[in-house]
């Protein structure tokens, strides 16, 4: 049998990606309990560069925000970004005046096309308890063809989302097809919303002392696994620690034999574009001309401006998950 391991890689932040991905990035914060305000109770006077926050102290960063956690109002243009929140919540607000809050295994799929701003903070609802998140946020390239496409944004709910268990693995299938188990649709313009692409976004988690076999791809795609939580694996007789990416082999099956702890994966795999990449923060395009072009555009409209009363908005404690599309259409989920 062929080996399926082409190279294994340490996971840094970001993760590395091959196209048609661009960024795949992992969040886990133990957040403490939440104030009046939706932060964090404790102090955050002492020990944290406030603004641009990422080393992990007490278990937990701020990123860019300065009273709630996480990210606020920033540009995008010419990929798509998925978002999956597996514990916490995250506020969404845009240029579009779209909003939502999202989580507990619910995915945000939007498409930035010619332009977007959105902001993406992390309210701390318990003020009883610890408030834990665990989030991935993963870029898919746009062709040429579709970079100037208009921004739009879905929800993916996790009620939504196909779950497959077997005997000794669950399969989150959050894009592509699982053996038959068909991912909710893309966003329409997605590089993921043509089959032929075989683009897949799997969260996989299998049990502890047990072997899970990946299947094959139908056709020459990308892959990559990631091994972001549990002991040890081995793959073809090579021993993987947790903390390490694979790139896979596609047209290959990949026989996983799990050590004593379950073993968390998320697997990104797809048809590559195979087209130029230029990228400078948040702007993706083809060309560093067209970065520039970006960089004025965006000075000049702010895309669309920010109908919001704060950059890094939050929504209100009482609000549930929730939706509300640029037309107005408005779906609440609990």
């Amino acid at each position: 049998m062929n080996n399926p391991v082409l190279q294994t890689f340490p996971l840094g932040f970001p993760w590395q990606t091959q196209d048609p991905f661009l960024f795949c990035v992992y969040h886990l914060d133990h957040y403490p309990k939440g104030n009046e305000n939706m932060g964090p109770d404790p102090s955050l006077l002492a020990g944290r560069n406030i603004g641009n926050d990422f080393t992990i102290k007490d278990g937990w960063r701020m990123y860019h925000g300065s009273t709630v956690p996480g990210f606020p109002y920033h540009p995008h243009r010419g990929f798509e970004t998925i978002t999956i929140v597996n514990k916490g919540y995250c506020d969404h607000s845009d240029s579009l005046g779209a909003a939502g809050r999202f989580g507990q295994g619910d995915v945000q799929w939007m498409t930035a096309g010619r332009g977007v701003q959105h902001s993406e903070m992390f309210p701390l609802l318990n003020t009883n308890s610890g408030n834990p998140l665990e989030l991935f946020q993963i870029w898919l390239n746009l062709p040429k063809a579709d970079k100037f496409v208009d921004p739009h944004f879905k929800m993916l709910w996790h009620e939504e989302i196909p779950l497959v268990k077997e005997e000794q693995a669950q399969i989150k299938v959050i894009a592509g097809t699982y053996k038959n188990h068909k991912a909710s649709a893309p966003a329409p313009n997605s590089w993921a919303s043509k089959p032929e692409n075989e683009v897949a976004v799997w969260n996989i988690h299998v049990n502890d002392s047990s072997t899970f076999t990946l299947p094959k791809a139908a056709s020459n795609v990308t892959r990559t696994l990631y091994f972001y939580e549990g002991a040890t694996i081995v793959i073809n007789g090579r021993k993987i620690n947790k903390g390490f990416g694979i790139t896979l082999d596609a047209q290959v099956d990949c026989i996983i034999e799990v050590g004593t702890e379950t073993a968390h994966f998320m697997l990104l795999q797809g048809k590559a574009i195979e087209e130029p990449v230029a990228k400078y923060g948040p702007f993706v395009t083809n060309t560093e001309t067209e970065i520039q072009q970006a960089m004025e555009e965006y000075r000049l409209t702010q895309f669309g401006g920010w109908p919001w009363p704060h950059p890094d908005h939050v929504h209100d404690r009482e609000k549930g998950r929730f939706a509300k599309y640029p037309d107005g259409t408005i779906v609440e989920k609990d």
